[in-house]
């Protein structure tokens, strides 16, 4: 029986040729694998047809939209996690779900060997094979770009020779990956991290400069959980598409941050993710009327920790496990509304309000109703201040000796 290998494919030049590729290089026969994270563009049926005029023997195609915001971004939202401080793992978060079905058409079609379009550069390569390595622990995996050699100016050459069914430029300056949660675009003029981004890449955001009027939105969590957009009911994907489209209009959402790659090199990044920031924005500030104080700050180490095992690939890693329980706990009342306003590149919150609130107005009015027992204060403080008093008493008798 001829070896049959998946190969990740996303329908654009590097992956389609990669079929013939692959199949002259190993004499393997290709799967090709596509999988919708609500990064827009070309129908699936599409881009099936493509793959199999390039010479798939099977076709594979996953709506996996829905599952991504579910399993993926809210999972992410309720970390608030943010790489670096910056960066909402657009990529990062996409690619377990595409491991998932890789996978899943592996065992379908009886391959051995899954494949995807990663250079030996990136952070990719690591997400995909450790993610096989753990839900396919047999499987192989192999990378056409970085293991056989093949680089753009072949591919460009190899599709035309075939005449292979895709549109080859000569010219493309960027490497851009986006889904629904967001838009990553590197490489080409971006490179020397002097130059300022232009216009021409941005997609998902309008030019923050000249915004159109301000734009009040009232986002409604429950459990950590956006369940409707100004008193309309919406599902996470829903939540996610809505707030894309009004804070992109804004100008909220865009990045430009230089990041440390898992492979040991700083790489400067472009981001769009107006959907995403002003979701984590919301959410964030309603954690910080529903979540305790000490809970809340270990929180935010958690989620930093989080995010950094999700950069590095390893979501299905026993400690990622471990924090998702964690970080699911915490959310148990963070239950309400947030109220934001959006212009101008900024998401604003300007209210919030929530049935497990811990804001007690009784405590916090310095006017008339207050039951703050100020005479507290006094002894609260000798006490809490008592270890450094000592300590300090200390040092001044040492120095005097």
């Amino acid at each position: 029986m001829t070896e049959r290998i998946v190969l990740a494919y996303s329908g654009g030049l590097d992956t389609s040729v990669a079929i013939g590729w692959i199949g002259e290089a190993t004499g393997a026969e290709v799967i090709a694998v596509a999988v919708d994270v609500g990064q827009g563009g070309e129908s699936l049926e599409t881009i099936r047809q493509r793959a199999l005029g390039c010479g798939a023997v099977e076709a594979y195609v996953a709506d996996a939209s829905d599952e991504f915001a579910n399993e993926y971004c809210v999972p992410t939202l309720k970390a608030n996690a943010l790489y670096q401080g910056h960066y909402p793992l657009v990529s990062a978060i996409s690619r377990p779900v595409i491991v998932k079905h890789l996978v899943k058409a592996a065992r379908e079609f009886g391959a051995t060997t899954v494949a995807h379009g990663c250079t030996g550069k990136g952070n990719d390569q690591v997400r995909f094979e450790v993610g096989i390595q753990t839900l396919g622990p047999d499987l192989k995996c192999i990378a056409p770009v970085r293991d056989l050699a093949l680089t753009r100016d072949k591919a460009i050459a190899f599709a035309e020779e075939k005449g292979l069914p895709i549109e080859t430029t000569k010219k493309n300056p960027y490497s851009i990956d986006q889904n629904v949660w967001g838009r990553a675009v590197e490489t080409g003029y971006l490179e020397d991290i002097w130059n300022a981004p232009t216009k021409d890449i941005y997609d998902y955001t309008a030019a923050p400069e000249f915004p159109p009027a301000p734009d009040e939105v009232i986002i409604s969590f429950e459990a950590g959980v956006p369940v409707a957009i100004d008193g309309v009911k919406v599902t996470p994907l829903q939540a996610i598409k809505e707030l894309n489209r009004r804070a992109g209009a804004q100008g909220v959402g865009r990045i430009d941050v230089v990041e440390d790659r898992l492979v040991g090199i700083k790489s400067r990044e472009i981001y769009e993710a107006p959907g995403a920031m002003a979701l984590i924005t919301a959410h964030k500030h309603l954690e910080d009327i529903t979540i305790e104080r000490e809970q809340a700050r270990f929180k935010a180490t958690v989620g930093q920790r989080w995010a950094e095992l999700v950069y590095d690939g390893q979501w299905f890693s026993p400690l990622k496990r471990s924090l998702d329980a964690f970080i699911e706990d915490t959310q148990r009342y963070v239950t309400g509304d947030i109220r934001m306003v959006l212009h101008g590149g900024q998401a604003i919150v300007n209210g919030r309000r929530s049935g497990t609130s811990l804001y007690d107005f009784d405590l916090a009015t310095y006017d008339t109703g207050d039951t703050f027992d100020q005479s507290m204060a006094r002894g609260f403080i000798e006490l809490w201040g008592m270890s450094a008093k000592v300590a300090s008493s200390r040092d001044l008798r040492v120095a005097g000796q």
